[in-house]
This record gives C-alpha cells, structure tokens and sequence, in this order.
C-alpha cells in the first residue's frame, strides 16, 4: 500500500510543475520564481536520487527514478526562467 502510495504521490508531483512552467512560458515573466530556490530544489532531487541508488547497490529504484524526474521538472523550470530573464521584455 505504502509503494502505491508514494509511486502515486510521486508521479502528481512531477506532474504539479507544469502549471508553473506553463505560467511562465505564457506570460513570459518569471520575476515571481526565484533561480536560487529552484536550483537548491533540483541539488535536494539530484543528491537524492545519489543517495538511494548508491544505497540500494548502485541500481536504479521507484524512489531514485522519481528524484530523477522531479530533478528534471526543476531544470525544466530553471531553464524557463533562465530563458525568459535574459530575452528582452
């Protein structure tokens, strides 16, 4: 039940980053998102993920895999923000 759970709760998380991605491409202004929130979020995701594969004998698990996804979401997300700061308004 708990693997359900969390594979579940894991996969709406990854999913929950597009409406900030969306808002972002769509306005074009990502005053409101802060680059050093976002890149400390995508380091918690990616040492996690480090963590749990090295932790369960260098293999890839459910838990590692959806680190790896919300690290994703997070570059994603810094990408947008990245992009939309540097173009002129």
């Amino acid at each position: 039940m708990l693997s359900w759970a969390f594979t579940l709760s894991s996969s709406l998380r990854v999913i929950s980053y597009l409406p900030t991605m969306w808002a972002i491409q769509a306005s074009g202004d990502s005053s409101q998102h802060s680059l050093w929130t976002w890149t400390t979020w995508l380091g918690a995701n990616l040492t996690m993920a480090a963590w749990l594969y090295e932790h369960n004998g260098q293999r890839l698990n459910r838990a590692a895999l959806a680190n790896l996804c919300n690290a994703t979401m997070c570059g994603g997300v810094i990408a947008l923000i990245a992009v939309h700061r540097s173009w002129p308004a």
